[in-house]
């Protein structure tokens, strides 16, 4: 299953993404007509709150949610209760570029991250695409609090 978020709901998407999901971001510059090939041409589902992008999506076939909410946990909790959650995919993807990420030796970053990072942790992971290294820090633990209290 794949997503398409809209403009409105950039923090959204990188929740989705923490969730393992496959979770494109559409920038300020895509327009309505750009999204809905987009989300045609790779099978994505997109999200959105713009009632109007929700009509031009269904006219063309496309599945769609409409997000009502604002608050993130509930606009979470809104997608999350349309899709199925593998929990083997948490954290399996890059916030910033939606790609999959892979577990990296320590090793290989000890320059790319600081001391008291590469001493404290054992594992790491590591995009290829935008050259993002993630570790399980305070970020990770909060992470899978919020992701558990949903």
């Amino acid at each position: 299953m794949k997503f398409l978020c809209d403009q409105m709901l950039g923090t959204l998407a990188k929740w989705l993404r923490i969730y393992g999901l496959d979770t494109l971001y559409a920038t300020d510059d895509l327009d309505d007509n750009k999204l809905i090939e987009i989300a045609k041409k790779e099978n994505r589902i997109l999200i959105t709150r713009d009632i109007q992008l929700i009509y031009k999506s269904r006219r063309e076939n496309i599945k769609s949610i409409k997000v009502t909410e604002k608050n993130i946990d509930e606009q979470l909790n809104q997608v999350l209760k349309k899709v199925k959650i593998d929990k083997e995919f948490f954290l399996s993807r890059c916030l910033l570029c939606n790609s999959l990420v892979s577990e990296i030796n320590k090793n290989d970053i000890k320059n790319k991250v600081p001391n008291r990072i590469f001493k404290n942790n054992e594992n790491f992971w590591y995009c290829k695409k935008c050259d993002k290294i993630y570790w399980q820090g305070s970020h990770f633990k909060n992470m899978i609090q919020k992701i558990n209290s949903l």
